[in-house]
Order: C-alpha cells, then structure tokens, then sequence
C-alpha cells in the first residue's frame, strides 16, 4: 500500500479550511472559551470518524454482505461527487440541505462541534469510504495503524485551521479560500478515478485485459 495516498485523499476530503466560512458561521456569538471547546470536540471527533472508519469499517460492510468491489466503485463515485463540489469552491462534504439540518439540531440542542462541523461538513460518506477501501489495502498491523495515525494528522490539522480561523480568513479571503478547495478537489478527482477503476476490474475481470 503507499502510504501517502490516504493521507492525501484525507487531507483533500476534510479540507479543514474549506471548512472555516462554516465554522465563523456556526460559532458567531460564542465566548472565547465556548470556540475553543468547539475546536478540541471538532478536531477530536474527525479523528474518531476516521480512526473507527479504519478499524471496523470492513467488518461492516462484511456484516452487511457488501463485497469490497461494489463497495470501492460506490466510494469512489462519492469521492468523485465530492472533487465535483470542491471544484465549484464548494467543501467536499457539504450540501445546502446538510447545513439547513445542522441548523436544525443546532436549535434541539446539539452541540455544532459534532454535527453539522465534524459530521458532515469535515467528515462523511467519502471519507469514510476512503478509509474502508485503503484498510483493505493493508497487510500489516502497523499500515492500519498509520491509518489511525493519520486520523491523527487530520484531527491536529482541524485543531489548527480552526483556531486560527479568523486569521486565515483574514488573509486568504474568499477568493484565496475557494481557490484552494478547487486545488484540492482536482487532486481528489484524480484519486476517486483510481479507486473506482480498481472496483471495477475486481467486477469486470475483463476490463483488465482490455485495458492492457
């Protein structure tokens, strides 16, 4: 497995300072104290999404009787939707409908950290599809726990994008913002392309002899 595929299709997917606008959004208001607490829940969520994602995602999919196959192809193609919203300036795991439902938990309680700002606007269905394809591709315990340690990676990367929000806003811009996330989302598409080409000669064996 190559190692630094997932971590950039990780780092593609969550894409913490897409995320930013949202977050200024979401936390309007709060105390100083109130944002910190909604950084170290959003940073340390993301990494639950994923480290989970990587430990018992296939045996998930097992439970269910999906074969990896249709599993790759139907990631890939949310991974594919994804690069398509990222290349709009859009973050990956964002739909407007998404936001209007986080609003609505927001107002029952909930708290913003967990949904909508970990689930789904930093991690969703393509990032844990991500996670589940490439745990596949392990065959050592440490790769899984390189898996893991990436939730890592992601989860101090959302601690540091957050904080620094207003800063990053500052100096970036909207403009500067959007460009990134297409930059990303470009990258991702190729990724997804990968993916789902593998799910599709696991499917049609034939595909690979034709391809050659």
């Amino acid at each position: 497995m190559d190692l630094l595929k997932p971590l950039i299709a990780l780092l593609a997917i969550v894409n913490p300072i897409g995320v930013i606008p949202f977050y200024i959004h979401f936390t309007e208001g709060f105390s100083a104290e109130q944002r910190r607490r909604t950084v170290r829940v959003s940073a340390f969520s993301a990494f639950l999404v994923i480290a989970i994602s990587a430990l018992a995602g296939l045996k998930i999919i097992e439970f269910f009787g999906i074969s990896l196959a249709s599993f790759q192809v139907g990631g890939g193609t949310l991974l594919l939707i994804s690069a398509l919203q990222m290349l709009n300036a859009r973050p990956a795991e964002s739909r407007d409908e998404d936001v209007t439902e986080g609003d609505d938990k927001v107002d029952a309680g909930d708290s913003i950290a967990v949904v909508p700002l970990t689930i789904p606007l930093l991690t969703g269905p393509a990032t844990i599809s991500t996670m589940v394809i490439y745990a596949d591709k392990t065959r050592h315990w440490w790769e899984l726990g390189y898996l893991v340690g990436y939730g890592v990676v992601i989860g101090v990367s959302v601690w540091l994008a957050f904080s620094a929000a207003g800063r990053i806003a500052r100096v970036l811009g909207k403009t500067g913002i959007n460009v990134m996330t297409r930059l990303m989302g470009l990258i991702l598409a190729a990724l997804a392309v990968e993916v789902m080409s593998d799910g599709l000669i696991k499917l049609f064996p034939v595909l690979a002899a034709t391809l050659r």
